[in-house]
């Protein structure tokens, strides 16, 4: 099967692509029209935006359940297509590290539950809506304080 045939298969994706905008692309001669899933924000193109999220004296944070259902909430909230979720669970610590899979980039935690501390990153690109995540991962984890820096991945990418 194909890289093609394997992205058409999965809900319908088409040809595989990080772009939005809708371009046409000359194959064989022959043209035909691609998503290009960049998109505008605040005035800048750019691939997507990624979220550093830091969670401090947060609750739940070795519960591997409770992390499973607040990725799966987050990416409900923001728009996303979720593809997979991979969480590991260490011990003797509780610790959780992990990834949600999407198509439009992914959502990954490590978690120090030792400590009260989860760092996250939240990549998305095209009309998900990454900072949606993050009234969800603070009802979640209930942290008493919480970091987020913004980032403009992709930025001067030509067309």
């Amino acid at each position: 099967m194909s890289q093609n045939a394997l992205f058409q298969s999965v809900k319908g994706l088409g040809t595989p692509s990080t772009a939005r905008k809708k371009d046409t692309v000359a194959t064989l001669g022959v043209a035909e029209e691609r998503n290009d899933h960049f998109v505008v924000r605040n005035g800048v193109r750019c691939a997507g935006a990624h979220l550093i999220i830091d969670l401090y004296d947060a609750k739940k944070l070795d519960d591997i359940g409770h992390i499973e259902a607040a990725l799966r909430q987050c990416v409900e909230a923001s728009g996303a297509t979720l593809l997979h979720i991979h969480l590991h669970h260490f011990e003797p610590n509780g610790g959780v590290s992990g990834v949600a899979v999407l198509a439009e980039s992914h959502i990954s935690i490590h978690s120090w539950p030792e400590n009260g501390y989860a760092a996250l990153d939240v990549f998305m690109c095209g009309d998900a809506k990454p900072e949606a995540c993050v009234p969800v991962l603070r009802k979640a984890f209930k942290p008493k304080r919480i970091a987020v820096s913004e980032l403009l991945r992709g930025q001067g990418v030509s067309v």
